[in-house]
């Protein structure tokens, strides 16, 4: 078995290069710092409400609003629609893109661009693929939440990835986290001592 902080995702230097360009059109006028909103929804161990959602979307709201920043938010599958409308509500007339469900995915557009990361904790992966950025990831916790889920987050913030999202947008630096990238290097190390252990 292999052990990892995170999960394994499709993020990398490449990808976000090649979203960077593909994107530039749409993302490059919104003022900076840019931030990029990763919004889930409820799950088994998770709840977001309406009320829930409407807290979330002023918290947000008003870090973009004293820092001058740009949204990109994304709604995931997860996403009520109701919640997708509340957040349209509490953003409007704010220097944004929103996206519909509509077009092409601009999720790893909005990770190239983003300046900082607002991302949902009801979900690994988004955070992870957060976490392959080296940009500040800011989690915004929904209640309850499974001890399994604690530990994730925990680690996350142990490796100084991840922090939780507050009144501010303070800026760190992490190397980030490519976990595809560390399962190869293991298995290779492996194949490697089953070789030498064979000849």
């Amino acid at each position: 078995m292999i052990s990892t902080l995170g999960a394994i995702n499709r993020v990398n230097p490449m990808r976000l290069a090649r979203a960077r360009e593909k994107f530039a059109a749409s993302l490059a006028g919104l003022p900076r710092p840019r931030l990029a909103v990763l919004i889930g929804g409820s799950t088994k161990r998770h709840r977001m409400t309406g009320e829930v959602t409407t807290r979330l979307g002023n918290q947000v709201a008003s870090l973009a609003r004293s820092h001058g920043a740009g949204l990109m938010v994304t709604p995931s599958r997860r996403t009520s629609e109701q919640n997708t409308a509340i957040l349209r509500s509490i953003f409007a007339g704010m220097p944004m893109a929103f996206w519909d469900g509509a077009g092409e995915n601009p999720y790893f557009g909005y990770l190239a661009w983003a300046d900082a990361i607002i991302v949902t904790n009801d979900s690994v992966s988004m955070v992870s693929e957060a976490g392959a950025t080296g940009k500040p990831v800011h989690v915004a916790h929904l209640e309850p939440e499974s001890p399994k889920f604690q530990r994730f987050h925990q680690g996350m913030v142990a490796a100084g990835i991840t922090r939780p999202m507050g009144g501010d947008l303070p800026h760190w630096r992490y190397e980030p986290l490519y976990e595809a990238d560390n399962v190869a290097a293991e298995i290779r190390r492996r194949m490697d001592l089953n070789r030498r252990d064979i000849t």
